[in-house]
């Protein structure tokens, strides 16, 4: 019963953070980068996923934050960072 309340907690913990990263990081590139030409360019993605793994890593000596939780806080923000790139482009511009 106690291991079922732990992988419950560990999952919505998870599932916020990926959640969260993503939708932050998409409002952040939409609202903030539009204007900034690097935010296009085809690797920045992945760049800012690795950078939200290792922020994420560093949140993992807390308890119910596992190295895949952190795993999984930094795909949500590359995904973010691509769909906020997708939504640039097809705002009309100004």
């Amino acid at each position: 019963m106690l291991e079922f309340i732990g992988n419950f907690l560990w999952l919505a913990i998870a599932g916020a953070a990926s959640i969260g990263g993503f939708v932050t990081m998409k409002k952040f590139v939409r609202g903030r980068l539009r204007f900034v030409d690097g935010v296009h360019r085809r690797g920045v993605p992945l760049v800012a996923g690795i950078a939200g793994w290792g922020v994420g890593l560093l949140a993992a000596i807390l308890p119910f934050v596992t190295p895949m939780t952190a795993v999984l806080f930094g795909i949500g923000i590359g995904t973010g960072v691509a769909a906020g790139r997708r939504e640039i482009k097809r705002l009309p511009s100004p």
